[in-house]
């Protein structure tokens, strides 16, 4: 039986905070699971790890805490890929630094805003979904392709990067961990660099559900249209090196190989600190910003 509605796990072990979260979600068209501890979220989890689409874990908790959990889940390979949504009211920079070291990438501030609360998960489960997309398209790739050793592509659009990344990704010893990083960096080269879309930009037009428009819009303009994008790949036997250059003025791209506490509530601005921690062994900006170098090692 094909999944078709979106799950989340929501997980507190407060029932108020409980029936406060499903009744914020209730119309966002989601199917929702609660557990009221760590212990039954992780028992949940791993009896249809293949069920939920995003979690939405609280930190404090009796018997496994939230990040125990998702310790737990980042080692679990069919869980590994769910997104965590962290919810707490412990909003330290050593908090936020010791979930991100954990894999959790999205946070909800406690008291819940429901507004911000749906913007999140909305931008998790976008995420969820690119991410799935992207591994079926590796699936229609050739095993040849890790036969290759050095290429050269140009690209300008969104569906460029999707069709690329997939194809490109096979020729990685773990092609569903490389591809999302690979992705998100290309993205990046076309929407900050070719584009010129700033980070404050971009969160305005995420909070009026207009990325993508805006995206195709700016690809149209005279003053974009002519730009692209370029990506080569060269394999050797140590390691696979992808080198992304764009015609873009640069950006400032050395906070972003973290995520920063002060934007760990953003609904965006991850992708490259995840594309470090996840998908690649190195990762290098050159310049201004408009040159990246991204590294896989082969030999793991």
């Amino acid at each position: 039986m094909v999944k078709t509605q979106t799950k989340i796990l929501i997980v507190d072990d407060e029932e108020l905070n409980l029936e406060i979260l499903g009744e914020y979600l209730e119309d966002s068209d989601y199917e929702l699971a609660f557990a009221r501890d760590g212990q039954e979220a992780i028992d949940t989890l791993n009896a249809k790890p293949h069920d939920f689409d995003a979690v939405l874990l609280d930190w404090m908790m009796p018997k496994l805490s939230g990040i125990e959990v998702l310790k737990q889940m980042k080692a679990h390979p069919d869980l590994m890929h769910i997104p965590v949504i962290l919810q707490t009211a412990a909003a330290s920079k050593q908090d936020i630094v010791k979930g991100l070291h954990a894999g959790a990438y999205y946070y909800l501030p406690k008291p819940f805003a429901e507004d911000i609360l749906k913007t999140i998960v909305a931008s998790a489960i976008r995420d969820r979904k690119r991410h799935q997309l992207l591994c079926k398209e590796i699936e229609n790739k050739t095993e040849a392709l890790t036969l290759l050793k050095s290429c050269c592509f140009q690209f300008r659009t969104l569906t460029d990067v999707k069709k690329l990344s997939a194809f490109l990704a096979r020729m990685c010893p773990a092609p569903e961990k490389t591809i999302m990083g690979l992705s998100e960096l290309m993205i990046n080269s076309i929407e900050h660099g070719n584009l010129e879309i700033n980070y404050e930009e971009k969160s305005a037009l995420h909070k009026e559900g207009r990325w993508k428009e805006e995206v195709e819009k700016r690809l149209q303009d005279p003053q974009f249209k002519e730009r692209s994008a370029e990506i080569q790949c060269t394999k050797d036997n140590e390691r696979i090196t992808f080198r992304i250059t764009d015609q873009g003025p640069g950006f400032s791209w050395d906070q972003y190989l973290d995520i920063a506490p002060n934007r760990a509530f953003d609904t965006h601005g991850r992708g490259i600190a995840i594309a470090k921690a996840v998908s690649f062994n190195e990762i290098e900006y050159l310049g201004c910003g408009n040159e990246v170098v991204a590294t896989v090692y082969t030999n793991q």
